[in-house]
């Protein structure tokens, strides 16, 4: 038993209202159930009861057994000097016991047979999802609703790291923009090692040079610190010659190169191919994300975002290693995560700061016109027969699966509450 599932119980009025009395023997009547409190102090503020002939206005507290109350040392913290009522699974100590000034609710009497039954299943289930047998027989109008508000939910996440990231930067949107996008060049692998160089090559020096796609890659390649070896070709030759000049003129200090991970990756996604692209892009791209903002379209920014590598790339993924010619374009579906993740939010966010709402319905649109994700989530989600039809459904899938299955937060679920009832 844990506390949380009592509040989900007083929250949603889970048990038998009609007959409830205090240990006394006092009949209790729930006027309001109040506001569950994330903060310190009691559980519900804002409780309206009536307790016997008296009417009540206050604050609630919950505990698994009663004697919890002393060894919480509540009684000597005056935030619970408003209590009114005290709820209890088991009520293994006298209400006097605990204090003269409140009363005790023991619950365990009123709840429904098989509830506790239910969200003890819930709560340990081994299962990929903890509802996995009971997920498909759920109401479809509960499941879509529940995954536009995840959805919302996920945005609401990405504008809270946005807005840290812009205090950091100091409001500069263009700067914040990058350092977010290249991180989402790295994937999942080379995420922390992209962000890295991002914040040692600043968007505002790379925009000195943006005409110059060779001192681009020469200052991506040499702050990386894969130019911090000897060399047989020329072209990394002369990036590293490059580099030597611009890391004196701009006091730059490189990364380690151990931070970079090649194992497991299809060269096409090697950290070498992603960063060439990522100086494309900054060559071919001023004020990315202003033009981001401008664009009617997902098929508008698909075309901002793509990029197709030439010369030395055409015939490498690793300086010194020849390979046979080959594109090395941004994918389509490598753009579409670069709109899910990181454009999106940023419309989102900015439409937020701005009060303008366009800008947020264009960030909702845009995900909803984009195919959905492919994913080992959305693989098991489709297992279960949930075939989201869009991106703007695999986040909120996604969300629901990271945020609330793997963390058994049933109870503030509405599939979990929908089979708990």
């Amino acid at each position: 038993m844990k506390e949380d599932f009592l509040h989900y119980l007083w929250r949603v009025r889970r048990f038998d209202v009609r007959n409830l009395q205090t240990t006394d023997g006092d009949r209790v009547e729930i006027l309001q159930t109040g506001a569950l409190n994330t903060h310190s102090g009691p559980d519900f503020q804002n409780v309206q009861l009536r307790i016997g002939d008296v009417l009540w206005a206050g604050c609630v507290e919950m505990h698994v057994k009663a004697s919890d109350w002393l060894a919480h040392s509540h009684q000597k913290d005056a935030a619970y000097n408003n209590v009114i009522l005290h709820v209890v699974y088991d009520a293994d100590l006298p209400a006097d016991a605990i204090s003269q000034k409140f009363p005790c609710l023991e619950l365990k009497k009123y709840i429904p047979e098989g509830v506790y039954q239910q969200y003890w299943r819930l709560l340990h289930s081994e299962d990929w999802i903890p509802c996995r047998n009971l997920f498909p027989a759920v109401s479809s109008i509960v499941k879509s609703s529940w995954i536009d508000r995840l959805t919302a939910e996920r945005l609401e996440a990405r504008t809270a790291e946005i807005d840290a990231a812009l205090d950091q930067n100091r409001g500069n949107w263009e700067e914040t923009f990058y350092q977010f996008l290249a991180r989402r060049f790295g994937a999942r692998l080379n995420a922390q090692p992209f962000d890295a160089l991002a914040r040692a090559t600043p968007n505002r020096i790379l925009s000195k040079h943006r005409d110059h796609l060779f001192q681009l890659e020469a200052l991506l390649f040499g702050q990386s610190g894969l130019l911090e070896h000897d060399f047989e070709d020329d072209y990394p030759q002369s990036l590293k010659k490059e580099y030597a000049f611009l890391r004196s003129h701009y006091q730059l200090a490189p990364m380690e190169p151990v931070a970079w991970k090649f194992a497991r990756l299809r060269p096409s996604s090697f950290p070498t191919v992603r960063i060439a692209q990522l100086a494309a892009l900054a060559h071919q791209s001023i004020h990315l994300f202003s033009k981001l903002l401008e664009a009617n379209s997902v098929e508008e920014a698909e075309k901002l975002l793509a990029v197709q590598l030439k010369s030395y790339w055409l015939t490498h993924y690793v300086f010194d290693k020849l390979s046979l010619p080959r594109a090395k374009s941004l994918g389509k579906s490598a753009i579409h995560i670069l709109i899910i993740n990181t454009v999106a939010p940023f419309l989102f966010t900015y439409g937020k700061h701005l009060g303008n709402d366009s800008f947020k319905e264009k960030a909702l649109r845009w995900l909803e016109a984009l195919p959905p994700e492919e994913n080992y989530i959305i693989e098991g989600w489709e297992k279960l027969g949930e075939r989201p039809k869009s991106a703007y459904e695999t986040q909120g899938l996604i969300q629901l699966k990271t945020l609330y299955c793997e963390k058994k937060r049933c109870l503030e679920c509405a599939v979990g509450n929908a089979i708990l009832k």
